[in-house]
Protein backbone atom coordinates (compact mmCIF):
# COMPACT_ATOMS: atom_id res chain seq x y z
CA UNK A 1 0.00 0.00 0.00
CA UNK A 2 3.16 2.56 0.68
CA UNK A 3 4.56 1.57 -2.30
CA UNK A 4 0.95 2.63 -4.62
CA UNK A 5 0.73 5.77 -2.44
CA UNK A 6 4.23 6.92 -3.35
CA UNK A 7 3.76 6.09 -6.91
CA UNK A 8 0.63 7.90 -7.19
CA UNK A 9 2.64 10.46 -5.59
CA UNK A 10 5.45 10.46 -8.14
CA UNK A 11 3.16 10.04 -10.82
CA UNK A 12 1.27 13.42 -10.17
CA UNK A 13 3.95 15.16 -9.29
CA UNK A 14 5.45 14.33 -12.54
CA UNK A 15 2.82 15.38 -14.44
CA UNK A 16 3.04 19.02 -12.17
CA UNK A 17 6.97 19.20 -13.59
CA UNK A 18 5.83 18.55 -16.78
CA UNK A 19 4.10 21.39 -16.96
CA UNK A 20 6.41 23.71 -15.72
CA UNK A 21 9.44 22.55 -18.00
CA UNK A 22 7.02 23.08 -21.06
CA UNK A 23 6.02 26.16 -20.04
CA UNK A 24 8.23 27.81 -18.09
CA UNK A 25 11.41 25.63 -19.09
CA UNK A 26 10.83 26.19 -22.68
CA UNK A 27 9.54 29.90 -22.72
CA UNK A 28 -3.52 29.65 -37.18
CA UNK A 29 -6.37 28.21 -37.52
CA UNK A 30 -6.35 28.26 -41.41
CA UNK A 31 -8.56 31.47 -42.37
CA UNK A 32 -11.78 30.04 -43.26
CA UNK A 33 -13.17 31.34 -46.50
CA UNK A 34 -16.75 31.83 -48.05
CA UNK A 35 -17.46 31.98 -51.64
CA UNK A 36 -19.93 33.60 -53.34
CA UNK A 37 -22.49 30.57 -52.43
CA UNK A 38 -22.01 31.38 -48.84
CA UNK A 39 -25.63 32.49 -48.32
CA UNK A 40 -26.74 29.10 -49.20
CA UNK A 41 -24.49 27.55 -46.98
CA UNK A 42 -25.28 29.71 -43.79
CA UNK A 43 -28.16 27.27 -43.43
CA UNK A 44 -25.66 25.74 -41.91
CA UNK A 45 -25.40 27.35 -38.78
CA UNK A 46 -26.82 26.72 -35.61
CA UNK A 47 -28.51 23.55 -33.99
CA UNK A 48 -27.13 21.72 -37.15
CA UNK A 49 -23.41 22.63 -36.79
CA UNK A 50 -23.76 22.05 -33.20
CA UNK A 51 -25.18 18.71 -34.27
CA UNK A 52 -22.33 18.32 -37.03
CA UNK A 53 -19.89 18.59 -33.97
CA UNK A 54 -21.27 16.33 -31.37
CA UNK A 55 -20.52 12.85 -33.45
CA UNK A 56 -17.17 14.36 -34.51
CA UNK A 57 -15.28 11.98 -32.29
CA UNK A 58 -17.80 8.95 -33.07
CA UNK A 59 -17.01 9.43 -37.24
CA UNK A 60 -13.50 9.35 -36.32
CA UNK A 61 -14.05 5.94 -34.32
CA UNK A 62 -15.65 4.32 -37.65
CA UNK A 63 -12.58 5.79 -39.73
CA UNK A 64 -10.41 3.76 -37.10
CA UNK A 65 -6.62 5.25 -37.32
CA UNK A 66 -5.02 8.02 -38.82
CA UNK A 67 -1.62 9.90 -38.64
CA UNK A 68 -1.40 12.77 -37.13
CA UNK A 69 0.37 16.35 -36.65
CA UNK A 70 0.27 18.75 -33.54
CA UNK A 71 1.77 22.17 -32.61
CA UNK A 72 0.74 23.99 -29.48
CA UNK A 73 1.55 27.47 -29.19
CA UNK A 74 1.85 29.10 -25.24
CA UNK A 75 1.91 32.79 -24.78
CA UNK A 76 3.14 34.26 -21.21
CA UNK A 77 4.66 36.99 -19.82
CA UNK A 78 5.21 38.63 -23.36
CA UNK A 79 7.17 35.42 -24.60
CA UNK A 80 5.89 32.94 -26.82
CA UNK A 81 7.13 29.39 -27.72
CA UNK A 82 5.92 26.61 -29.87
CA UNK A 83 5.81 23.05 -29.28
CA UNK A 84 5.27 20.28 -32.16
CA UNK A 85 4.56 16.56 -32.19
CA UNK A 86 3.95 14.03 -35.36
CA UNK A 87 2.69 10.39 -34.76
CA UNK A 88 -0.33 7.97 -35.62
CA UNK A 89 -3.39 7.82 -33.61
CA UNK A 90 -6.13 4.32 -33.31
CA UNK A 91 -9.65 5.90 -33.00
CA UNK A 92 -10.93 2.76 -31.49
CA UNK A 93 -8.90 1.64 -28.96
CA UNK A 94 -7.94 5.54 -28.18
CA UNK A 95 -4.23 4.99 -27.95
CA UNK A 96 -1.64 7.57 -30.02
CA UNK A 97 2.35 7.33 -30.19
CA UNK A 98 3.68 10.71 -30.88
CA UNK A 99 7.31 12.35 -30.87
CA UNK A 100 7.32 15.62 -29.46
CA UNK A 101 9.82 18.33 -30.16
CA UNK A 102 9.97 20.82 -27.71
CA UNK A 103 11.61 24.84 -29.02
CA UNK A 104 15.24 25.74 -28.17
CA UNK A 105 16.49 27.43 -25.30
CA UNK A 106 16.06 30.94 -25.78
CA UNK A 107 19.84 31.51 -27.09
CA UNK A 108 19.40 28.77 -29.21
CA UNK A 109 22.46 26.97 -28.08
CA UNK A 110 20.19 24.08 -26.16
CA UNK A 111 19.03 21.09 -28.66
CA UNK A 112 16.62 19.04 -26.66
CA UNK A 113 16.00 15.68 -27.79
CA UNK A 114 12.57 14.67 -28.98
CA UNK A 115 10.14 13.20 -26.27
CA UNK A 116 8.72 9.84 -27.06
CA UNK A 117 4.82 9.84 -26.00
CA UNK A 118 2.18 7.29 -25.80
CA UNK A 119 -0.89 8.48 -25.24
CA UNK A 120 -4.05 5.50 -23.71
CA UNK A 121 -6.99 6.26 -22.11
CA UNK A 122 -6.07 7.71 -18.37
CA UNK A 123 -2.59 7.35 -19.08
CA UNK A 124 0.78 9.08 -20.55
CA UNK A 125 3.66 7.57 -21.03
CA UNK A 126 6.81 9.56 -22.14
CA UNK A 127 10.34 8.78 -22.87
CA UNK A 128 13.60 10.86 -23.24
CA UNK A 129 11.72 13.02 -20.31
CA UNK A 130 14.63 14.44 -18.76
CA UNK A 131 17.21 14.87 -16.30
CA UNK A 132 17.09 12.06 -13.92
CA UNK A 133 15.13 9.47 -15.57
CA UNK A 134 17.17 6.56 -17.49
CA UNK A 135 17.04 6.41 -21.60
CA UNK A 136 15.62 3.50 -21.18
CA UNK A 137 12.78 4.33 -18.98
CA UNK A 138 9.18 5.54 -19.45
CA UNK A 139 7.15 7.94 -16.64
CA UNK A 140 4.20 7.52 -16.57
CA UNK A 141 1.38 9.77 -16.01
CA UNK A 142 -2.31 9.89 -14.64
CA UNK A 143 -4.40 12.16 -16.87
CA UNK A 144 -7.31 12.33 -14.48
CA UNK A 145 -4.77 14.09 -11.69
CA UNK A 146 -3.84 16.26 -14.23
CA UNK A 147 -5.24 20.01 -13.15
CA UNK A 148 -5.57 19.74 -17.45
CA UNK A 149 -6.17 16.14 -18.17
CA UNK A 150 -3.51 16.43 -20.52
CA UNK A 151 -4.80 18.80 -22.92
CA UNK A 152 -1.84 20.61 -22.18
CA UNK A 153 0.82 18.84 -19.85
CA UNK A 154 2.55 16.84 -23.05
CA UNK A 155 2.96 19.12 -25.34
CA UNK A 156 0.48 17.75 -27.54
CA UNK A 157 -3.53 17.36 -26.91
CA UNK A 158 -4.41 13.54 -27.74
CA UNK A 159 -6.47 13.67 -30.62
CA UNK A 160 -9.44 12.19 -29.72
CA UNK A 161 -10.12 13.73 -26.50
CA UNK A 162 -9.54 16.91 -28.69
CA UNK A 163 -12.86 15.30 -30.98
CA UNK A 164 -14.58 14.70 -27.45
CA UNK A 165 -14.00 18.30 -26.78
CA UNK A 166 -16.40 18.95 -29.23
CA UNK A 167 -18.90 17.03 -27.77
CA UNK A 168 -19.65 20.01 -25.31
CA UNK A 169 -20.43 21.95 -28.24
CA UNK A 170 -22.67 25.23 -27.30
CA UNK A 171 -22.97 27.25 -29.93
CA UNK A 172 -21.29 26.80 -33.12
CA UNK A 173 -21.24 28.76 -36.66
CA UNK A 174 -20.76 27.05 -40.30
CA UNK A 175 -17.69 30.04 -41.79
CA UNK A 176 -17.79 28.32 -45.27
CA UNK A 177 -16.03 25.98 -47.50
CA UNK A 178 -12.26 25.84 -47.51
CA UNK A 179 -9.33 23.29 -48.12
CA UNK A 180 -6.99 21.74 -45.42
CA UNK A 181 -3.42 20.07 -47.20
CA UNK A 182 -5.40 19.90 -50.44
CA UNK A 183 -8.68 18.48 -48.95
CA UNK A 184 -11.91 20.20 -49.43
CA UNK A 185 -13.63 20.40 -45.74
CA UNK A 186 -16.32 22.88 -44.09
CA UNK A 187 -15.23 25.37 -41.71
CA UNK A 188 -17.23 25.61 -38.40
CA UNK A 189 -16.40 28.12 -35.46
CA UNK A 190 -17.71 27.74 -31.95
CA UNK A 191 -17.31 27.14 -28.27
CA UNK A 192 -17.23 24.25 -26.38
CA UNK A 193 -17.83 23.43 -22.46
CA UNK A 194 -15.79 21.34 -21.07
CA UNK A 195 -18.05 20.87 -18.21
CA UNK A 196 -20.57 19.20 -21.04
CA UNK A 197 -17.80 17.68 -22.84
CA UNK A 198 -16.87 15.58 -20.02
CA UNK A 199 -20.63 14.41 -19.50
CA UNK A 200 -20.86 13.38 -23.30
CA UNK A 201 -17.07 11.79 -23.39
CA UNK A 202 -16.34 8.32 -23.68
CA UNK A 203 -15.42 6.31 -20.72
CA UNK A 204 -11.45 6.66 -21.65
CA UNK A 205 -11.72 10.02 -21.44
CA UNK A 206 -14.17 11.16 -19.40
CA UNK A 207 -12.14 11.23 -15.88
CA UNK A 208 -9.12 13.83 -18.01
CA UNK A 209 -11.84 16.04 -19.31
CA UNK A 210 -13.49 16.14 -16.09
CA UNK A 211 -10.17 17.33 -14.30
CA UNK A 212 -9.58 19.65 -17.07
CA UNK A 213 -12.80 21.42 -16.42
CA UNK A 214 -12.06 22.21 -12.59
CA UNK A 215 -8.39 22.90 -13.57
CA UNK A 216 -8.41 25.44 -16.75
CA UNK A 217 -9.02 29.11 -15.56
CA UNK A 218 -12.29 28.84 -17.66
CA UNK A 219 -14.32 26.13 -19.17
CA UNK A 220 -15.51 27.44 -21.86
CA UNK A 221 -13.23 26.62 -25.10
CA UNK A 222 -12.96 28.53 -28.29
CA UNK A 223 -12.86 26.12 -31.39
CA UNK A 224 -12.11 26.15 -34.94
CA UNK A 225 -12.61 22.75 -36.72
CA UNK A 226 -12.73 21.61 -40.27
CA UNK A 227 -14.14 18.54 -41.37
CA UNK A 228 -13.84 16.86 -45.05
CA UNK A 229 -17.25 15.62 -46.77
CA UNK A 230 -17.27 12.34 -44.72
CA UNK A 231 -17.34 14.04 -41.38
CA UNK A 232 -14.01 13.33 -40.46
CA UNK A 233 -12.22 16.18 -38.39
CA UNK A 234 -9.69 17.13 -40.59
CA UNK A 235 -8.17 20.05 -38.18
CA UNK A 236 -9.46 21.21 -35.03
CA UNK A 237 -8.10 24.38 -33.20
CA UNK A 238 -8.50 25.08 -29.35
CA UNK A 239 -7.65 28.01 -27.20
CA UNK A 240 -7.05 27.29 -23.79
CA UNK A 241 -6.51 29.61 -20.87
CA UNK A 242 -4.23 27.81 -17.94
CA UNK A 243 -3.25 28.75 -14.64
CA UNK A 244 0.41 28.76 -14.52
CA UNK A 245 0.80 27.95 -10.84
CA UNK A 246 4.62 28.91 -10.44
CA UNK A 247 4.24 32.19 -12.11
CA UNK A 248 1.09 32.81 -10.40
CA UNK A 249 -0.50 34.06 -13.80
CA UNK A 250 -2.61 32.77 -17.03
CA UNK A 251 -1.03 30.81 -19.88
CA UNK A 252 -2.95 31.27 -23.70
CA UNK A 253 -2.33 28.04 -24.68
CA UNK A 254 -3.34 27.31 -28.96
CA UNK A 255 -3.39 23.57 -29.40
CA UNK A 256 -4.01 22.19 -33.32
CA UNK A 257 -4.10 19.32 -34.52
CA UNK A 258 -4.16 18.02 -38.03
CA UNK A 259 -5.43 14.20 -38.81
CA UNK A 260 -4.53 12.45 -42.53
CA UNK A 261 -4.21 9.21 -43.67
CA UNK A 262 -6.99 7.87 -42.25
CA UNK A 263 -6.63 4.10 -42.04
CA UNK A 264 -2.84 4.00 -41.42
CA UNK A 265 -2.53 0.98 -39.22
CA UNK A 266 -1.30 1.99 -36.09
CA UNK A 267 0.09 -0.50 -33.42
CA UNK A 268 0.98 1.44 -30.11
CA UNK A 269 2.30 -0.80 -27.67
CA UNK A 270 2.54 0.45 -23.97
CA UNK A 271 5.74 -0.29 -21.69
CA UNK A 272 6.23 -3.20 -19.77
CA UNK A 273 5.92 -2.21 -15.87
CA UNK A 274 9.47 -2.71 -15.53
CA UNK A 275 10.22 -0.98 -17.77
CA UNK A 276 8.77 2.47 -16.11
CA UNK A 277 10.57 4.72 -14.16
CA UNK A 278 9.19 4.55 -10.22
CA UNK A 279 12.07 6.67 -8.78
CA UNK A 280 12.82 10.93 -8.46
CA UNK A 281 12.29 13.03 -11.07
CA UNK A 282 14.53 15.72 -11.15
CA UNK A 283 13.30 19.73 -11.28
CA UNK A 284 14.51 21.37 -14.25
Amino acid sequence: MVAQVAQAQEERRAGLVVVAALVAGAMVCGAGCSGGGAAAESGRAGADSVAVLHSAAATLERAGSAKARTSMEMATGGTRVTIRGEGVYDFKDQMGRFKVLLPQDPAGTDEHRPITELLAPGALFMKNRGAGVPADKWVRVDTAGLSDGNLVTGGATDPFAAAELLRGTRTATYVGKTEVAGTPVRHYRGTADLHVAARSASKGQRLALKAAAKGFATAEVPFDAYLDDQGRLRKVRHRFSFVNGQQKGTVAVASTTLLYDFGIPADVRLPDSGDIFAGKIAEQ
